[in-house]
């Protein structure tokens, strides 16, 4: 990204921010996370004292079955929900512990998430949906947010979209542009579930060659995935199984 575009904003740490490479010091740590939930038929663990180390710069794919666990470890990651017991640090901090308006805070410039569905405003155009990150954070002054989502949108492609609104755009598209509004803040993490679920195998391929790039700049991607080969096009695969990594 250009440097003038690339100005970090605020960013809520505990401790020195790890960098890509710092082996010793992991991007995101899970202690013992257990989660469970209360249902009619009684209490359900989804997560069974998790532990999980990721570096910063990985590109992980967390696979299992439907029900096995893992779209509740990423909403772990992500601060979405909450452990019922156990630790989570992401870049020094401890975000068990944080107010669900900090953690809003917090999540909103260190962690770009991706949804199956996209999740595009659509009375919004797709420049709109990409500076939207940015006013809700209060990110760079007004003329800076529209340049830097230009930039972002011509990314992935999609520059010449940036005034039409999402359903005009294939499906592979809308994810392109969901991809340029996580990145808006221009956070350390990508968490994505499902990223390609609704797409065709054109989609698919875009999404995926575009996560690449982003691993090579240096970004550290988690990717919650059903698709046994493209989870493999990642450069760590985590299976789990009845609420365990195996």
């Amino acid at each position: 990204m250009d440097s003038e575009l690339a100005q970090q904003p605020p960013k809520i740490y505990s401790g020195e921010e790890v960098q890509a490479g710092d082996e010793d010091r992991p991007l995101i740590e899970l202690r013992q996370v257990v989660k469970d939930y209360d249902t009619a038929a009684g209490r359900f663990v989804a997560l069974k004292g998790v532990d999980l180390k990721i570096g910063a710069g990985e590109f992980v794919s967390i696979v299992g079955k439907s029900g096995s666990g893992k779209t509740t470890l990423i909403n772990m990651l992500t601060g979405i929900d909450r452990p019922t017991k156990g630790e989570i640090y992401v870049n020094g901090n401890a975000i068990h512990n944080l107010s669900e308006g900090e953690i809003a805070m917090w999540r909103g410039v260190n962690m770009g998430v991706v949804f199956q569905f996209f999740q595009l405003l659509p009375m919004l155009s797709v420049l709109e949906n990409v500076i939207l990150p940015m006013d809700v954070c209060n990110v760079h002054s007004r003329s800076e947010r529209q340049a830097r989502a230009l930039h972002l949108l011509q990314q992935v492609g999609l520059a010449d979209q940036a005034h039409i609104f999402p359903n005009k755009l294939s499906g592979g598209q809308q994810q392109c542009a969901a991809i340029a509004r996580a990145l808006a803040n221009d956070p350390p993490i990508i968490a994505t579930d499902e990223p390609t679920g609704n797409l065709d195998s054109k989609g698919a391929e875009m999404v995926m060659r575009l996560f690449e790039d982003l691993v090579s700049q240096g970004k550290t991607i988690l990717m919650v995935t059903h698709d046994s080969e493209l989870a493999l096009r990642a450069n760590r695969k985590i299976t789990i199984a009845d609420g365990a990594i195996i």
